[in-house]
């Protein structure tokens, strides 16, 4: 059976860090704690005076300062690794935790997971190859050293790198190893644990090289365990669950957020509230509860993405200059349904292109599979689309030889309405506004991805809300933009009302716009 050493790294709020040791060690598993060294000292006398007396819990031998992206935070876990190795020759696992990390998981399901799992779970990625940097230094990373701290002391970082620079003074990366890169929360097996720390003794030129680099956290363990351990026993993901905003920073949990914890792929989560006192203390029971079952369906990243795009108002695209300048022609009608079940709208475009002579076209802007004329290559993917969306529909109408054209597009797409109806072509737009069941939204969120098929009922509860007032949301916006020739048809009338507004945004005789309105099955599921 598995037993784990957790290298614990942190800096503050002690009374936190005392009840994490306690809960993770009270199912039998260990934790080294490194507590940095420019932290208060009453913090550190207050741990160790509650610790102290844990025979499962030990602290590194020697404290330091940690500074981000300094070599520190290496140094730091390393210290934290060797005591752990030093005092307890029975754990099997190091996982690598900071104090905003909590188990979402029980200490039976972990132990169960990693024994049915004997490999080393480790971001590791090529680091030239992959897009794993988002921004900022890539390559200055390595072939430069770094002596000062970047955040710390700015300016002359950037001195002592740019002189570097100037003078030629690029050094080599160890021609033996691969860098690879990846997120600094893992958990490896105590072979390869061992393996490391003796490299660490072994090869001065590779701990000399780290020494310089700038944020080795991200970097140094990724790539000793590359290199030390076969492809076929790395798991390439980390087993603690984070997400991070638009803006590089780490999403907090709150007390709400503990059924969707549970329901994610990993062990651990990090960072949570120092707020969310009732989570906290739920989580600490959890981990040493017995026969939980747990129901994964991992939909928290997209649920985050979704959510968090609740609050945002403005255009996606902006508008491209040459098309600012260009026109449909004034002698073009273009005519767009809007419909937010797709099938629906398909559906009515099939019966305009078999009962009329207009050319017709479904979610060319939000389906890439949509079936398109080969037009040189604008059409080829939903960016080019988008981008060169007025030479597209210019191209599409002297493709089909006609002044008249019909295109579907999702009512989240209202920027590029608000752009045909400010060209000089005659634009139309017919919404089409269709009843909801919980039933179909559950299926929506699934198809989206904001829902697994293991969701529980109760996640999906709370969320069929958010996505019915979005919905609803999409639809009030078209109504508010002020479109003129804009006409609704609506499940709930009649096919005789819908048939007159068909008519008049069809400008078809009546019977026709009728035969229409009672397609078939048009408004079901």
């Amino acid at each position: 059976m598995a037993k784990i050493a957790y290298i614990l790294l942190c800096h503050k709020d002690p009374e936190a860090i005392i009840q994490q040791a306690e809960q993770l060690t009270a199912a039998g598993d260990y934790m080294a704690i490194h507590f940095d060294a420019s932290a208060k000292p009453e913090s550190y006398a207050m741990i160790r005076n509650e610790l102290d007396h844990n025979p499962n819990v030990t602290f590194a031998r020697k404290r330091i300062k940690c500074g981000w992206g300094e070599w520190s935070l290496v140094q730091a876990p390393l210290l934290a690794i060797q005591a752990a190795v030093d005092e307890y020759p029975r754990a099997t696992h190091f996982y690598m935790l900071s104090g905003d990390c909590m188990a979402i998981k029980t200490a039976e399901f972990t132990h169960q997971f990693l024994d049915d799992n004997d490999r080393d779970f480790i971001e590791s990625f090529d680091f030239f190859e992959s897009d794993w940097i988002k921004t900022g230094m890539k390559e200055e990373r390595l072939i430069y050293r770094h002596y000062f701290n970047e955040r710390a002391h700015k300016s002359l970082f950037y001195w002592a790198m740019d002189l570097q620079r100037r003078l030629g003074l690029k050094r080599s990366i160890p021609s033996d190893i691969q860098i690879q890169i990846g997120s600094q929360w893992w958990c490896l097996r105590r072979r390869t644990i061992e393996w490391i720390l003796d490299l660490t003794q072994r090869r001065k030129d590779v701990m000399r090289f780290f020494r310089t680099t700038w944020i080795p956290d991200e970097t140094f363990f990724q790539t000793l365990v590359r290199h030390l351990v076969p492809e076929n026993e790395i798991d390439a993901r980390t087993l603690t669950f984070l997400m991070f905003t638009d803006y590089g920073m780490p999403v907090s949990f709150y007390n709400d957020h503990y059924d969707l914890l549970l329901s994610q792929d990993f062990l651990f989560a990090r960072k949570i509230s120092p707020d969310a006192k009732t989570l906290k203390s739920r989580l600490g029971k959890l981990y040493a509860s017995h026969d939980v079952s747990f129901e994964i369906s991992n939909e928290g990243r997209s649920l985050y993405k979704f959510l968090v795009g609740q609050g945002r108002a403005g255009r996606r695209f902006a508008m491209r200059f040459w098309e600012t300048e260009s026109s449909l022609g004034r002698e073009r009608e273009l005519m767009i349904i809007v419909c937010k079940k797709w099938h629906v709208a398909k559906r009515l475009n099939e019966q305009i292109r078999q009962k009329t002579p207009i050319p017709s076209i479904d979610y060319l802007f939000d389906e890439d599979s949509t079936p398109l004329p080969d037009l040189g290559g604008i059409q080829s993917s939903l960016g080019k689309r988008t981008r060169h969306r007025r030479a597209l529909m210019r191209m599409l109408f002297e493709y089909f030889e006609n002044d008249r054209l019909i295109v579907c597009m999702d009512p989240a797409n209202l920027d590029l309405m608000h752009d045909f109806f400010s060209d000089r072509s005659q634009t139309r737009l017919l919404q089409i506004e269709c009843n909801f069941t919980d039933e179909y939204l559950s299926g929506h969120a699934r198809r989206v991805g904001l829902a697994g098929e293991r969701t529980t009922k109760a996640t999906l509860d709370r969320l069929l809300p958010t996505i019915r007032n979005d919905v609803l949301h999409e639809a009030d916006r078209i109504r508010d933009a002020g479109f003129s020739h804009h006409y609704r048809i609506r499940q709930s009338d009649s096919a005789e009302i819908n048939a007159t507004k068909l008519k008049d945004f069809l400008s078809l005789p009546e019977d026709q716009a009728l035969r229409l309105a009672q397609t078939h099955h048009l408004f079901d599921d």
